[in-house]
């Protein structure tokens, strides 16, 4: 096997690492982030875009936990454990899939976190104009809540990123100018 495609398969091979690594690091800091106010908890599950956070990144880690022993079986046995088309088309379609999904989650934590944040701001602006003291408790929590949601979409973005480059390898193997 020429050097350039052993580098390629291993290059998948750390790529599929990364994405699961990011996608589980993203699920984790998404799944604890929550919030304790006058005895009231706040949680990821109470935004319905942190949800779509959640599905995203779970389903990042499905695929990658689904694709990495093939990954990892091709990159220490310079051979297919699928012969056949099955296996190259299912990484072209199942890529690209979750690439999108993993774009979009980033896109709604990102958009959910900032509007969020800026919605707060100018609640508490409102409020203090009015003469109505004692939320900075409220504005400091659940600004380090929805921070924790935009650290969380960062982390998906690199899985998004490690995904979208596999994308351009299942791309080119699939066309027969690849590995």
């Amino acid at each position: 096997m020429a050097t350039s495609k052993r580098t390629i398969i291993n290059s998948i091979a750390v790529l599929r690492i990364l994405t699961l690594a990011s996608c589980t690091a993203a699920l984790a800091l998404i799944v604890t982030n929550n919030f304790k106010l006058d005895g009231d908890k706040t949680k990821f599950s109470d935004i319905k875009g942190f949800r779509y956070v959640l599905a995203a990144a779970a389903g990042g880690v499905l695929y990658s936990l689904i694709q990495l022993p093939f990954a990892l079986y091709h990159a220490v046995k310079e051979k297919r454990l699928i012969k056949g088309d099955f296996l190259p088309m299912f990484e072209f379609y199942g890529d690209k899939v979750i690439a999108f999904f993993l774009a979009s989650g980033v896109g709604v934590g990102f958009g959910v976190s900032i509007e969020l944040k800026i919605f707060i701001d100018q609640l508490v602006d409102s409020f203090e104009l009015l003469g109505v003291d004692g939320l900075e408790e409220f504005q400091d929590k659940s600004q380090k809540f929805l921070d924790r949601g935009i650290i969380a979409s960062g982390i998906l973005l690199i899985g998004f990123t490690t995904m979208a480059i596999l994308t351009i390898f299942t791309s080119a193997n699939r066309n027969g100018r690849g590995f």
